[in-house]
């Protein structure tokens, strides 16, 4: 058994000898290997740059021949091209050569000429002087022979042809005066015309007065109240006075101011259909009565500015502009009259090729001061002009504003725009109604004044004042004269007289011979 151990022990050791003499010998083989291939890529390594280094001689070669052939066309093209220039120059040269010599023989021609020139003016000079004497010579004779001076014939000379050309003057002022008013007046009536035609606004006019409804008379008493508390709380807060007794079953409500009156007319209303009346409740309904106002007069401006397509304006002065809905002007709604000089004036500059939106702004805001005219002390011109001022509006705005009552001259064509438009809304059918004692006093004013002329014999204010004709006398006034005549009768009464829309001056004259057979 012991010695089966030891020679198992043995074949052990003797093979782990063996297969250490092996790893060694593997070892030793694989690093020969490695070294034989080092040596060989170190070989190929050396070849590959001894090829790179010849390469890159050859094409150093190359590159340097390259450069030597462009440097040598390039030298050779210069070269060519300093050579062109040299003959460039040379020619220049002789060009310059030939016009000097040209300048030259000009400049001799022109002191021969000089010469030749200053002769003739003492020639000339000369033969002035004796013309002179000669003409002085002539005067003096034509003077004896005519028995006239010289200035004497002069001032007749030029008497008659002031007098030829006053009288051509006026035939051609005539000329063209009627030749602009036939044009203007066919432009100005065709772009008017198509605003009209485009532009539909209702015709009703209002009134300074409101009526109230009441079912049934004895209605009157509860409103009156006892010993007429009820009616005092109303007129004390609204400040409208109450007509009761003059209509049946209906009570009138008078105030000069729309606003006052219309919240006295809601509060009526309300307290008629609620049945409770009494002082407190009165002042209740009258405070939300206000504020309905209120909010529509808030509503009434939105809605003008955004029928109009007028944008940017500020908050207040929408307010303002909203209340022109419970102002009137000769009955006419000045909102609505403000909104329809805003179309026309939009749909007149849209004819003229200007802004026709900053003219429909212009148009809206032209009546704006009517709106406080109850508040502030002055003309609706000069209050709407400083609101307008305040709320920072345009420039061309606050002349319109301005100029459309002509209380100055409009400079610019979206205020005579303005103006036209403000004319026509005023002037067609139904839009205002007139008193007949004004009417009947401004149609004798314009009579009398075309009457206090010298060379009127008779004087028609005819189609509502629209114009007036004149017979003027015919041994007075010539043709040319009457040119002149109209104008001075335009003159005073745009100066003397207030009235919407234009007025014609129509000039008439006739001479009549009359014989009789015998």
């Amino acid at each position: 058994m012991p010695d089966l151990i030891w020679i198992i022990i043995t074949g052990a050791l003797c093979l782990a000898a063996g297969l250490a003499i092996g790893i060694l010998i593997g070892v030793l083989y694989r690093k020969k290997v490695s070294e034989a291939k080092i040596g060989s890529a170190e070989l190929e390594a050396k070849r590959i740059i001894d090829d790179g280094i010849k390469l890159a001689e050859t094409k150093k070669k190359e590159a340097l021949i390259e450069a030597k052939e462009e440097i040598l066309a390039q030298r050779n093209e210069l070269e060519q091209e300093i050579k062109d220039r040299r003959q460039e120059l040379s020619r220049n040269e002789r060009n310059l050569t030939q016009k000097e010599e040209k300048l030259e023989r000009k400049l001799e021609s022109l002191e021969k000429k000089d010469e030749t020139l200053n002769r003739k003016i003492k020639e000339c000079e000369t033969k002035t002087e004796e013309i002179e004497e000669l003409k002085s010579k002539q005067l003096t004779r034509l003077e004896e022979i005519a028995g006239l001076t010289a200035e004497a014939a002069k001032a007749e000379l030029i008497e008659s042809v002031e007098d030829e050309v006053k009288h051509e003057a006026a035939v051609k002022i005539i000329e063209i005066e009627s030749q602009l008013k036939e044009e203007a007046e066919d432009r100005a009536r065709n772009i008017i015309g198509l605003a009209i035609q485009r532009c539909a606004s209702d015709c009703v006019s209002e009134t300074t007065v409101s009526v109230v409804p009441l079912p049934s008379d004895d209605m009157k008493g509860r409103i009156i109240g006892r010993e007429g508390r009820n009616i005092r709380a109303i007129e004390t807060l609204t400040g409208v006075d109450l007509i009761i007794d003059d209509t049946p079953e209906a009570i009138t409500l008078s105030c000069f101011d729309p606003i006052r009156r219309e919240v006295a007319r809601l509060s009526l209303e309300k307290l008629i259909s609620d049945g409770r009346i009494h002082p407190s409740r009165i002042e209740e309904t009258v405070e939300k009565s206000r504020r309905e106002v209120e909010a529509i007069i808030k509503q009434a401006g939105e809605r003008a500015i955004f029928e109009t397509g007028i944008h940017g304006m500020n908050g207040e002065l929408v307010k303002i502009l909203g209340r022109l809905r419970y102002r009137t002007s000769y009955g006419q709604n000045v909102l609505r009259h403000s909104i329809e000089v805003a179309m026309l004036s939009g749909m007149i500059a849209d004819e003229l090729g200007v802004d026709a939106t900053l003219a429909r702004r212009c148009g809206l805001l032209h009546d704006i001061g009517k709106a406080m005219t109850q508040e502030v002390e002055g003309s609706h011109v000069q209050i709407g002009l400083d609101i307008a001022r305040k709320y920072k509006e345009n420039k061309e705005v606050l002349h319109a504003i301005e100029s459309h009552h002509g209380d100055v001259e409009p400079h610019s064509v979206i205020a005579m725009i303005v103006q036209a438009a403000d004319a026509v809304s005023a002037a067609r059918p139904g839009a205002r109604r007139e008193d007949l004692e004004n009417y009947l006093r401004r149609l004798q004013k314009l009579e009398e004044i075309a009457s206090s002329f010298e060379g009127v014999e008779k004087s028609y204010a005819i189609q509502a004042g629209r114009e007036i004709r004149i017979m003027v006398k015919s041994d007075t006034v010539s043709d040319e004269q009457m040119t002149l005549l109209a104008r001075d009768i335009v003159a005073k009464i745009e100066g003397t007289l207030e009235y919407p829309g234009q007025i014609k001056v129509n000039l008439i004259r006739e001479s009549r011979a009359v014989e009789y057979a015998k």
